[in-house]
């Protein structure tokens, strides 16, 4: 008998030919809200948005080197149900919703691949 396996479908990045998302974007405004109105900039304006967008590249380079600093670590997964999965880490969506790792070990067996859901995740380790 067959059953079905539900495909995950990981978010559309920029378009290959823009700059990035479309700041216009459902998805843009419910992940990127800012702070400062980019309707009406005046002097002030443009001084509180650089600071604003100098934090956020702050902010970005940190989680980026965060995830250069994970890969290829083993990481233990603390999942619901008190599941706990080893695996290697190797990479994050955009929106950190999956986490794809190598050489899962779970309590029924070690698959090769696999893409971990965040949701169902409830704390992660890893040593340096």
């Amino acid at each position: 008998m067959r059953s079905h396996v539900s495909v995950l479908r990981l978010p559309r990045g920029p378009d290959p030919n823009g700059r990035g998302f479309d700041p216009n974007s459902p998805r843009f405004i419910a992940l990127c809200p800012t702070t400062i109105s980019a309707s009406s900039e005046t002097g002030t304006d443009s001084v509180q948005i650089r600071e604003e967008q100098r934090a956020r590249s702050a902010l970005r380079e940190s989680f980026l080197r965060t995830l250069i600093a994970m890969t290829n670590k083993q990481v233990q997964f603390h999942m619901h149900e008190r599941v706990k999965v080893e695996a290697k880490f190797g990479a994050s969506d955009i929106d950190v919703l999956n986490v794809q790792v190598s050489e899962l070990h779970t309590p029924i067996g070690v698959q090769k691949e696999a893409l971990l859901r965040c949701q169902d995740v409830i704390s992660y380790s890893f040593d340096l």
